[in-house]
């Protein structure tokens, strides 16, 4: 009765991580497939159960709950049977599943298989030369040497990911954060650039023509004498220097807004660009 009471509450809560992890698995992973593999069904629930017993193990550790027997009995079960699932038995089907597929190889698929998993677990083995693995203390099939390797394979194979998510996800989510750019808005700030221009261009032309105006007015007034001659020529440059200043002015603003609407077409053209090379 005590052990029925240390273990159930362990074995329940397997029997609803199982359960949960076959309707995932229907309902969610394959649900728009119409091939069922109730082996891939079944490895994939009894890996799902007892990984989620294992992060229980770890919580019961912590909060001090049933006796330290018992978690190390289904510490050590759990480790056995997921290394089992991912070491012999989906590489072999997956090796059988692929054989299954070649019609040449139909008649002799079970040979194959088991030349496939033999192939696959040389490397495996292999896989621990480069690294401090191997030790004479423990055998061949022991859990350090198995879980050891398959800790080097997760690491590497997790960096991998996570790398690739590095990169894929902000080129993946990147259209969120740009603007919707058509060509109906480039064509309508180069409008308005060139239109800027335009006006640049014009005051520029009118500030040359009063200069030259001003110069001529001033050798026509250098050649009259006397002091009326000298006092139209003062004040007739202090009204025109003020005039050109002011249009000066003018063409100066508008001269910082030509290059803002430049720098903004440059930008609309590469947000466009970039929404382009996104969506292709």
């Amino acid at each position: 009765n005590l052990m029925v009471c240390t273990y159930l509450p362990l074995y329940s809560t397997q029997v609803l991580f199982f359960g949960f992890g076959w309707l995932f698995f229907m309902r969610q992973l394959f649900k728009d497939y119409e091939v069922r593999h109730y082996v891939v069904q079944v490895v994939f629930s009894v890996t799902f159960a007892f990984s989620c017993t294992m992060f229980e193990l770890i919580i019961f550790e912590i909060l001090g709950a049933l006796s330290s027997s018992s978690r190390y009995f289904h510490w050590k079960l759990n480790l056995y049977v997921i290394l089992l699932v991912l070491i012999f038995v989906v590489p072999f089907y997956i090796g059988y599943f692929v054989v299954s597929n070649i019609r040449l190889l139909q008649r002799q698929r079970l040979l194959f298989a088991c030349m496939v998993w033999f192939t696959f677990m040389y490397f495996f083995w292999k896989l621990g030369d480069p690294f401090p693995i191997l030790s004479p203390k423990h055998g061949i099939l022991s859990i350090e040497q198995l879980i050891s390797r398959v800790g080097v394979i997760g690491v590497t194979l997790m960096a991998l990911l996570s790398g690739f998510g590095a990169v894929n996800c902000p080129y993946t989510y990147m259209s969120y954060f740009l603007r919707n750019v058509t060509d109906s808005d480039i064509l309508a700030l180069e409008r308005r650039l060139l239109q800027t221009m335009d006006m640049i261009v014009s005051k520029k032309k009118r500030i040359a023509m009063t200069r030259r105006q001003m110069y001529q007015r001033g050798e026509d007034q250098n050649k009259q004498t006397g002091f009326w001659g000298m006092i139209k020529s003062v004040t007739s440059t202090q009204t025109g220097s003020e005039n050109l200043s002011l249009v000066q002015q003018e063409v100066d603003a508008l001269e910082e807004l030509s290059r803002q609407l430049f720098l903004e077409t440059v930008d609309l053209q590469a947000t466009k660009v970039t929404m382009w090379l996104l969506f292709l």
